[in-house]
């Protein structure tokens, strides 16, 4: 199992960043040489686009500050992993999950990208990421990934998904990004090319778990129709963000059953819930601070 100091290093965080256990890291910026004379202008070279199956550059540093806690990840997300892996009732493992919200910027992208992490550390699983927020993408920006390529264009120009499933440096986790903003993304992710993308991920790779970050529904109506074709639903709820009104409505819209859980973010502890994780020192601390 590649241990999670080794993909970080993949990942851009060298020996000259210091670990968890040294508190406010930061990294020295690149000294800056100059010339006194600059020289006659190269021709200009024009990059081609990376291809999305390139390996990803550097973590966004929240990631990096949710993991590099003693090698190991936050305990809530292996809490997630669990109820995942091992369904109540007998019931079979959800190969399809999707994440999503009520309201933007309730934190669900972060929560899928950790997620995904902690699936890939366990022994058996894979995961991959598909970024269905085709308006605000945000999970290629987290994996440090710089393809602008990812679902539009498989969806829309039919490109085929191995040129565009991106690798990181955690080797069990792949991401599909999202790809440029497109002007019909609502009839891109209701599109029967979309629900046959869910069948087939959801086929092909019978060790990984798929897991779709989605628009907020109550601002996407696509989202409910993708609600339909997953086995389960993750909704993250951030405290101070949608009402109690407007969860209950994704619940009816969705249906209770197909809700696999509710993840609280950003949730601030009282006196007695703190005692609770007393002794448990960066668990807490992950817990109230990164999600």
């Amino acid at each position: 199992m590649v241990k999670i100091s080794e993909a970080l290093e993949k990942a851009g965080y060298h020996e000259g960043i210091q670990l968890a256990t040294e508190k406010n890291a930061e990294e020295l910026p690149e000294a800056l040489l100059a010339s006194p004379v600059p020289p006659t202008p190269p021709t200009p070279i024009i990059e081609k686009p990376k291809p999305a199956n390139a390996m990803s550059g550097k973590w966004d540093e929240r990631l990096f500050k949710a993991i590099n806690g003693d090698n190991t990840l936050p305990e809530v997300f292996k809490i997630l992993r669990s109820r995942i892996l091992h369904p109540k009732d007998g019931k079979a493992v959800p190969k399809t999950i999707m994440v999503t919200s009520a309201t933007p910027k309730e934190g669900k992208s972060f929560i899928t990208a950790n997620l995904g992490i902690s699936l890939a550390q366990g022994i058996d699983q894979h995961s991959l990421l598909v970024d269905c927020d085709l308006r605000r993408p945000a999970l290629a920006g987290l994996f440090g990934m710089k393809t602008s390529v990812g679902l539009v264009d498989y969806l829309q120009d039919e490109m085929q998904l191995a040129d565009l499933i991106c690798k990181t440096s955690l080797e069990k986790l792949s991401v599909l990004p999202s790809g440029k903003p497109p002007l019909n993304p609502a009839e891109l992710l209701s599109s029967t090319r979309m629900c046959a993308l869910v069948e087939e991920l959801s086929s092909r790779y019978k060790d990984r778990i798929i897991i779709f970050d989605t628009p907020p529904t109550l601002v996407a109506a696509e989202t409910s129709v993708l609600a339909g074709q997953v086995d389960a639903v993750i909704l993250v709820v951030r405290q101070g963000g949608a009402s109690q009104g407007a969860v209950q409505q994704i619940i009816d819209l969705i249906g209770a059953e197909q809700i696999l859980g509710i993840v609280f973010n950003d949730w601030n502890t009282n006196a007695f819930e703190k005692t609770l994780f007393k002794g448990y020192g960066n668990y807490y601390q992950n817990y109230h601070n990164y999600h």
